[in-house]
């Protein structure tokens, strides 16, 4: 601690990122990434993007992009806000679209940077228990608040709320913006972008880097009301009007334009989950129904941070939370079918 932080930095707690290690054969699967690499046609993108266009600042609005999702979606451009990854528009939503006045409501085990996000714009967060089989029970979420936040799949648990729930939660918050955060909904869930239209206190959140295997580029959007969205121009343009680059732009746009590739690296990932928790259930473990491309697994002997430390002794790495109700549990990203083999024989001589 420094005499020159200012008292807000001082009592914040930052998010911690998953772990990145520098490990020679490792088999990655603790930070969710597709195991399936981007679209060739991503990449041509890229390079074509690669020249004396550099020199000049990208289109702050990211024009072309919003019309491409828009069009996808049925929807207008209007209706898109782009942002430096999903994590950034998240930011600027709880800074830009909750009352701060009053507390925000998201499920206690979720996404790990609502809390911070609290604490860095002093908004209080009230964490929501989910049920003992680690759902959303929306009748938690009929009560006063500033703002309701969770994702669907939700992390780490990897359970889906279907949408006529969701819809429940948005009937019972007329007056308050429900944000539905679909980092994973590509994998196996429907989206609540089909819902906007209906209600204008929602706003849908979601990101390339999962399912379009680009979490090197930083592209992420929400689609709302124009009101909403208009909002959230308000406060990006109060802070950095430029939140993506040429190459971020051009690859996102490319990543859009290769449909075929898109849902093979998904029913790739779907396929290997199914795979993967049979195998998990077939070795004594418990692993929570996923629509995400990662399970929530636990054992009925072995301790989750044991078997954590084991598989990292193997050079395999997984993640493991040590929080409570989850303790004993590893969330465990779906990779390639060799990474997944690894795994399995990794645990099976545990």
């Amino acid at each position: 601690m420094s005499k020159f932080w200012s008292p807000l930095v001082s009592d914040l707690v930052p998010y911690v990122p998953g772990e990145q290690p520098k490990m020679a054969n490792l088999v990655k699967l603790n930070t969710n990434e597709n195991p399936f690499g981007p679209s060739p046609k991503v990449v041509e993108a890229i390079k074509a993007e690669l020249n004396d266009n550099l020199r000049l600042y990208p289109d702050p609005e990211g024009e072309s992009l919003r019309q491409t999702i828009a069009s996808y979606h049925s929807l207008k451009p209007e209706q898109i806000f782009l942002g430096n990854g999903s994590d950034e528009v998240l930011a600027h939503t709880f800074y830009g679209l909750f009352q701060h006045g009053e507390p925000i409501l998201f499920p206690d085990i979720t996404y790990s940077f609502y809390p911070v996000y609290c604490g860095l714009y002093n908004i209080e967060g009230i964490k929501v228990p989910l049920t003992d089989s680690f759902e959303i029970n929306p009748e938690d979420y009929k009560q006063a608040n500033g703002g309701v936040i969770f994702p669907n799949p939700n992390a780490p648990t990897g359970r889906y709320l279907g949408l006529e729930h969701v819809e429940e939660i948005l009937r019972a918050n007329p007056d308050r913006v429900v944000v539905v955060d679909e980092a994973y909904i590509d994998f196996g869930g429907e989206s609540a972008i089909t819902l906007v239209d209906d209600y204008p206190n929602l706003l849908v959140c979601q990101t390339l880097s999962k399912a379009r295997s680009l979490a090197g580029l930083r592209v992420g959007f929400a689609v709302g009301h124009p009101d909403l969205i208009e909002a959230l121009n308000r406060v990006k343009n109060s802070f950095n009007s430029y939140p993506l680059d040429r190459l971020a732009l051009a690859g996102a746009q490319a990543a859009y334009e290769d449909e075929a590739w898109f849902q093979k690296c998904c029913d790739g990932v779907i396929s290997e989950r199914e795979r993967l928790t049979k195998a998990l259930t077939e070795l004594d473990f418990e692993v929570l129904p996923s629509k995400a491309n990662f399970v929530l697994a636990r054992h009925k002997t072995k301790s989750g941070e044991s078997l954590a430390q084991g598989l990292r002794e193997q050079g395999i790495i997984v993640r493991h939370f040590n929080k409570p109700r989850i303790e004993q549990f590893l969330r465990i990203t779906i990779g390639t079918p060799e990474q997944n083999d690894a795994l399995i024989k990794g645990l099976q001589s545990l």
